[in-house]
């Protein structure tokens, strides 16, 4: 298998393939695709709200709802 890197953004949900790329994808050929996402700046904030909103959702309790419609 044959791996070819590009970077890109996602426009109206595609992904443009370059050109100089595109030429080595033939319509008949299978492709394995794979997405990386760059990360987060600030991995230790999103960390931080990730940990804050399960320790807060962990003390809600079904009683509760009868205040969510205020």
């Amino acid at each position: 298998m044959k791996a070819i890197e590009f970077k890109a953004r996602m426009k109206n949900r595609l992904i443009r393939v370059p050109d100089n790329i595109s030429s080595d994808l033939t319509e008949d050929k299978d492709i394995r695709v794979i997405v990386l996402l760059e990360e987060i700046e600030n991995q230790e904030e999103n960390d931080f709200r990730k940990i804050s909103r399960e320790q807060f959702l962990a003390g809600y309790s079904d009683s509760d709802s009868i205040y969510d419609s205020y």
